[in-house]
């Protein structure tokens, strides 16, 4: 192929992103190189973070944590951050409850880009940077439900796996949850991806409506409930479009 080192490294993330988990042989089939050549370059990629192994089999790679890393730090320098950080501390200190601003990657995950804490001594804490799968949290049902339709049951349909995920989802059952929430405009987690922590979540609108991140509430199980659900989500979803307004204008 006469790739440079640099632009062959590049190549390969993107074809472990696109292809995972992914093993040394079906690589080297992809970009024509042999197996020593390319485990080199794997080896290198996992020494920087940027790849790993599947936990569930040795032999094969996916994108390692580093590549979730920087995604928040390179985002501050977008639109999306100045708009939403001034309405996220006001959701917060609505209910005092923590609030968190996710956005979805091309791996069909989510990732915590920014949190504003509440002043409780017992709050969930999310560090900047985790990932979860799409489907499995508010957040995540939050941008599928906005999705066009086709892409959006492209994703339920391809990604139903427990990769990342404590839970196991029916996509039918899914797929009627999603309408559920694009017509009350937010999602709701109450204590089903991380025991003890419930979450209530809407997304975050481009230009054309389509979502581009959530903005959620995380609580504790204990501090949540029927009465306040109504009023989690109200403020939720109004944060949301104010966001969406602010990063559109």
């Amino acid at each position: 192929m006469g790739l440079s080192t640099v632009v062959r490294s590049l190549r390969v993330l993107e074809a472990v992103a696109e292809h995972q988990p992914v093993s040394v042989g079906e690589l080297s089939k992809i970009f024509g190189l042999s197996e020593s050549t390319m485990r080199r370059t794997l080896r290198a990629l996992k020494v920087s973070g940027w790849l790993r192994a599947d936990p569930l089999d040795a032999t094969r790679w996916e994108i390692g944590a580093w590549v979730f890393g920087v995604r928040p730090t390179a985002l501050r320098n977008t639109r999306l951050f100045p708009a939403a950080r001034e309405l996220m501390i006001r959701l917060r200190d609505a209910p005092d409850e923590t609030v968190l601003l996710s956005v979805p990657d091309a791996l069909n995950d989510m990732v915590v880009v920014d949190r504003v804490d509440c002043g409780h001594a017992v709050r969930p804490f999310h560090a900047i940077g985790d990932t979860s799968r799409q489907y499995a949290t508010a957040p995540g049902r939050a941008v599928l439900a906005h999705l066009p339709v086709p892409e959006a049951d492209g994703l339920v349909t391809g990604g139903l796996d427990d990769r990342g995920a404590p839970i196991a989802t029916d996509a039918a059952e899914l797929r009627a949850e999603l309408r559920h929430i694009r017509d009350r405009g937010y999602a709701v987690d109450q204590n089903r991806h991380r025991p003890g922590v419930c979450a209530v979540a809407a997304p975050v609108l481009d230009h054309d409506g389509v979502p581009l991140a959530a903005v959620s509430v995380s609580v504790p199980e204990y501090r949540f409930g029927p009465v306040r659900l109504d009023a989690l989500g109200q403020l939720v979803k109004d944060t949301g479009a104010r966001i969406t307004a602010r990063h559109c204008n």
